[in-house]
């Protein structure tokens, strides 16, 4: 095509601030549409490009079985390119205006239980081992802070500040936050770093290593998280993403501010935090049916 995504990148990375990842994926979503317009009808212009020809390349996701949220997404990425050209005056109008999104079914996440967390973490207590102690404040950490799984990969030691008892997150689009540490995390974070440093000599900068002194990755840290919940939990999903909505559920659950909520998220709207809300009003229903005068008739 007459348009390379070398400028459109570069936009989303150093102005929007997205992350390596999400940029990554952009692009292939890109690529992915180039192609099938090429193939489909001889496309070598994005000027050309009408709801025509997205609508077919709609048509064709869904026939490869993709589902609706995939779809969605893959649409997401094209109308932020076309809005791009749009602002760029590379064309003059953006062809998905008036696209309205595949309708979606909402996925009600189940949260683990305090119980079921606080298994895990008394099996973890047992170990004393540098691998025990990583994953035993893997799990502390995202429990205590509700961080992101790429948050906490990307933890450097100069983010901990011990004396202040606080940690310095980076978010998206590289928005910084910082986050109380409970003493039991300080504990279990001073023994980690004692036994780290007895285990390698070298430095890293990042706080979180592997048994090989490396910075740790995505499916890293999913398979510690899934290993551990397996043995106490039953539910499907056991992730990373399940403890940060834990952590919401029962900081809600326990009274907390959805304000304040929304800045340990590090969420940019309360729109956004809202979605942790639906299992704290199952239970405030459970109490209020159990309390009320009238639910007993």
């Amino acid at each position: 095509m007459a348009y390379d995504f070398i400028s459109f990148l570069d936009y989303l990375s150093l102005e929007k601030k997205y992350s390596q990842h999400t940029v990554l994926a952009y692009k292939k979503d890109l690529e992915v549409f180039q192609q099938f317009v090429e193939n489909e009808f001889g496309a070598s212009d994005f000027k050309s490009i009408s709801y025509n020809e997205i609508r077919n390349w709609i048509v064709f996701l869904s026939e490869k079985g993709l589902s609706n949220r995939t779809i969605n997404r893959k649409i997401s990425s094209l109308n932020t390119y076309f809005k791009y050209l749009l602002k760029t005056k590379q064309i003059t109008e953006n062809p998905l205006t008036k696209h309205k999104a595949l309708k979606t079914s909402k996925k009600v996440q189940i949260p683990f239980s305090q119980e079921e967390l606080k298994e895990v973490i008394e099996i973890l207590s047992k170990e004393k081992t540098f691998e025990g102690l990583r994953d035993k404040l893997i799990v502390e950490l995202f429990y205590a802070t509700g961080i992101r799984r790429v948050e906490l990969i990307n933890i450097k030691t100069n983010d901990v500040d011990l004396n202040q008892k606080t940690l310095k997150v980076i978010g998206k689009r590289n928005k910084e936050r910082l986050i109380p540490l409970l003493p039991s995390v300080l504990e279990t974070l001073n023994d980690y770093l004692q036994k780290r440093d007895e285990y390698f000599k070298n430095k890293n900068e990042f706080l979180i290593l592997t048994n090989k002194g490396l910075k740790i990755y995505e499916t890293f840290v999913y398979r510690i998280i899934n290993s551990y919940f397996s043995i106490v939990s039953s539910k499907l999903k056991k992730s990373p993403h399940v403890i940060r909505h834990s952590f919401a559920t029962h900081l809600l659950n326990q009274g907390a501010n959805l304000t304040a909520l929304k800045e340990l998220l590090g969420h940019s709207s309360l729109a956004a935090t809202q979605v942790y809300t639906h299992n704290s009003i199952e239970q405030l229903r459970n109490v209020y049916n159990k309390s009320h005068p009238r639910s007993k008739n």
